[in-house]
C-alpha cells in the first residue's frame, strides 16, 4: 500500500510544483493555445494560454511510477504489465505532442491530419495488444468485471484499437473547458486504484493466474496518473493558467483503455467513463443528423458547448459535468462490488 501512496504523492507533487515552471517556459517559447473561431466568444480571451501541459502530467506520472517502486524492504521489481502500460503512455503522449506542436508551428487549430493521427493510434494500439498478449499473457476474451467466456481471438487486436482510439478521442473531445477533462480523469483513475487493489487482495476470486497482469503494479500506474492529474488540475481550473492539449487528452484517454484492458475490466470503462461517452455521442449525433437533415440538434458539439451557448456559465457546466462523471464512476464501482458480492466473493 505504501508504494501506491508514494506514486500518488510524487505524481501530485511534480505537477503541483512543476507546472508553474512549465508555464513560464512555454510562454517564452510561444506555445500558446489556439481557439476555434466558431466557438463561444467567451473563449477568445483564452487565446495564447500556454498549452501542451500534458508533458507535465506525463513527467509526473512517470516519476510517480518509478519512485512508487520504493518498498519498505527495498526496491520492488518492475512487472511486465506496468512497464507496457507506461511505455504506451509515453507513446500516446508523444503522438499528442506532435499534434500540438504542428498546431503551434503552423498557427492553426488543426495539427496532424485525421488520417495520420488515426494511423498513429492504430500503430500504438496494435503494438500494445501484441505485447499484452505475447509478453504479459493477457487473455483475448471480452471482459466486464473480469474475463468472460467470449474469446475474441484475433479480433482482440481490433477491439484493443477501438478501445484505445475511442477513449483517447473521447477525452480529447471533452477537453474543451477549463479542468473538465483532467478533473474527470482524476475520478476515473482514482477508481482504477480501488479496482486494481481490490483484485490484488482477492487473487482467488479473480483468478490472477489466468489474467497475466499484476494488479498491484497497475494500481501504482493508476495512482501515479491520479496524482499527476490532480496536481495539474490546480492550475487548469477556471480560469486556466495552462492547458494540457492533445498531449494530455490523447494520453489520458488511451491510458484509461490500457488499464481497463490489462485489468480485464474492458466494458466497465464505458460505465465509469459515462461523461466521455456522452461527449463523444453528442458529436456523432450532431454530425449524423446534420448530414441527413441539414439541421443541428445541438447549438454546438461537443455537448458542453451547447450548454454554454444556452446561457450556462462555464464554471457551472464544468461542475455539473464533474458531478455526472462522479456518478458514472460511483455507479461503475458499485456494479464492480455488487458482482463481487453476488458471485460469493465474501465468505
Amino acid at each position: 500500500m505504501i508504494s501506491i501512496l508514494i506514486a500518488l504523492v510524487v505524481g501530485l507533487s511534480v505537477t503541483l510544483f512543476g507546472t508553474p515552471l512549465a508555464i513560464r517556459i512555454f510562454r517564452r517559447r510561444g506555445w500558446g493555445q489556439l481557439i476555434r473561431e466558431e466557438g463561444p466568444k467567451a473563449h477568445y480571451e483564452k487565446r495564447g494560454t500556454p498549452t501542451m501541459g500534458g508533458l507535465v502530467i506525463l513527467v509526473g506520472a512517470l516519476l510517480g511510477y518509478l519512485l512508487g517502486h520504493i518498498g519498505r524492504e527495498g526496491p520492488l521489481p518492475f512487472r511486465d504489465s506496468g512497464v507496457l502500460a507506461v511505455l504506451t503512455m509515453i507513446a500516446l503522449g508523444m503522438l499528442g505532442f506532435i499534434d500540438d506542436f504542428i498546431k503551434i508551428r503552423k498557427a492553426r487549430n488543426l495539427g496532424l491530419q485525421a488520417r495520420t493521427k488515426f494511423l498513429g493510434q492504430t500503430a500504438i494500439a496494435l503494438v500494445f495488444a501484441f505485447f499484452a498478449v505475447s509478453i504479459v499473457d493477457v487473455g483475448t476474451d471480452l471482459s466486464y468485471f473480469r474475463s468472460t467466456a467470449l474469446d475474441l481471438g484475433v479480433v482482440f487486436f481490433l477491439w484493443a484499437f477501438i478501445m484505445i482510439a475511442a477513449a483517447s478521442n473521447a477525452v480529447n473531445l471533452t477537453d474543451g473547458l477549463d479542468g473538465l477533462a483532467v478533473g474527470s480523469a482524476v475520478q476515473v483513475f482514482g477508481a482504477f486504484i480501488v479496482i486494481a487493489f481490490w483484485i490484488f487482495r482477492n487473487p482467488t476470486f479473480y483468478d490472477l493466474r489466468a489474467t497475466g497482469s499484476d494488479p498491484f503494479e497497475l494500481a501504482i500506474v493508476a495512482s501515479a496518473l491520479t496524482g499527476a492529474c490532480a496536481g495539474f488540475l490546480w492550475w487548469n481550473t477556471a480560469p486556466a493558467k495552462i492547458f494540457m492539449g492533445d498531449t494530455g487528452s490523447l494520453m489520458l484517454g488511451g491510458m484509461m483503455a490500457v488499464i481497463a484492458i490489462l485489468l480485464n475490466t474492458q466494458l466497465l470503462l464505458f460505465t465509469m467513463g459515462g461523461l466521455y461517452v456522452v461527449e463523444a455521442m453528442s458529436v456523432i449525433i450532431q454530425v449524423g443528423v446534420f448530414k441527413r437533415t441539414g439541421r443541428r440538434p445541438f447549438l454546438m458539439a461537443p455537448i458542453h458547448h451547447h450548454f454554454e451557448l444556452s446561457g450556462w456559465p462555464e464554471f457551472t457546466v464544468i461542475v455539473r459535468f464533474w458531478v455526472l462523471s462522479g456518478l458514472s464512476v460511483a455507479f461503475g464501482l458499485g456494479l464492480f462490488y455488487a458482482d463481487f458480492l453476488g458471485k460469493g466473493g465474501l465468505p
